[in-house]
């Protein structure tokens, strides 16, 4: 999957001055249906960014998704605790519902206007609320799912939770806008923090997204999902089995707490599966993922 060439993306907006914080657009050819934000992995370092994750963007575009593939900052580009978290609250709250309606037309695919596009002359960036981003929909098809991998799954689960029932939360993780997302797919995440600095998963990782060693124990039970309420919306967890990268053991526990705690969340395993299997376009493992973004059931084993 890592091997795969970049894909350029529709257009490109920023949603804050910093240069990570932007957003690329893949949308399909006709009017979208599904909307998904994706939030990419690399253990929250400045070292690896979103573009690894662009042909899934596009992949997905091409099964009718209008895709928001999100860049944030990260652990050694002004990112970590709190700049990653607030920027990731900020995303999943405007990706589709902070621009002006009349910006989008009333299915969510763009307006013509002005615009650069990304495909004909490179991913010039845009200013948020400028024509040619998809508004959600007003007709029922503006469902949005939030996707996130690797770290992006933690971020992803971490926002689950910061979601309350009435639609907002308190502290770094606020956001109540009607287009927040309603569902979660997080692939190969790391659901537990704290497991995750035990077994110093990537060399210290988590102690660098919370500033150091000495900060872990105080901002675990802001950060860790699995310290965190229950989401309320529904969470369904892909990870395969000889994950290299982050132990599966990671989210059969957080599913297996956050279960009991009363919510639902779904946990897909998939034997022999790697840590980018879901993320390989034409995969069998790629149709479970769009199945779990569809809301579908997994397909039965074979035999």
């Amino acid at each position: 999957m890592l091997g795969l060439a970049p894909r350029a993306p529709h257009r490109t907006v920023r949603y804050g001055p910093h240069p990570s914080q932007l957003i690329d657009y893949h949308l399909p050819d006709g009017a979208p249906g599904l909307r998904v934000t994706i939030l990419h992995g690399g253990f929250w370092r400045e070292a690896y960014d979103r573009t690894h994750l662009s042909p899934l963007a596009a992949a997905l575009a091409r099964e009718g998704f209008a895709v928001a593939l999100a860049e944030y900052r990260r652990v050694g580009d002004g990112g970590g605790w709190p700049a990653t978290f607030e920027d990731v609250s900020r995303i999943v709250a405007t990706a589709w519902g902070g621009q002006d309606p009349r910006d989008g037309g009333p299915d969510g695919a763009p307006r013509a206007g002005p615009e650069r596009s990304g495909r004909a002359g490179g991913a010039a960036a845009e200013s948020a609320g400028r024509p040619g981003v998809p508004a959600a929909g007003r007709d029922g098809r503006g469902r949005h799912v939030l996707l996130g991998h690797s770290a992006g799954g933690h971020l992803a689960l971490w926002a689950a939770s910061m979601r309350t029932a009435e639609g907002s939360a308190g502290g770094a993780g606020t956001y109540g806008a009607p287009d927040a997302p309603d569902r979660v797919v997080a692939v190969s995440p790391v659901a537990a923090l704290g497991r995750a600095h035990e077994r110093d998963l990537s060399r210290g990782a988590v102690a660098g997204l919370l500033g150091g060693p000495g900060a872990v124990a105080e901002l675990l039970p802001l950060a860790d999902p699995l310290l965190l309420p229950p989401p309320v919306v529904p969470v369904t967890i892909l990870h395969g089995t000889a994950d290299p990268d982050v132990p599966l053991a990671l989210s059969r526990e957080y599913a297996d707490v956050m279960r009991r705690a009363g919510a639902r969340v779904e946990l897909r395993e998939r034997p022999g599966g790697g840590h980018y299997a879901p993320l390989t376009p034409g995969t069998d493992a790629f149709r479970e993922l769009l199945d779990a973004l569809r809301g579908l059931p997994p397909e039965p084993s074979p035999g």
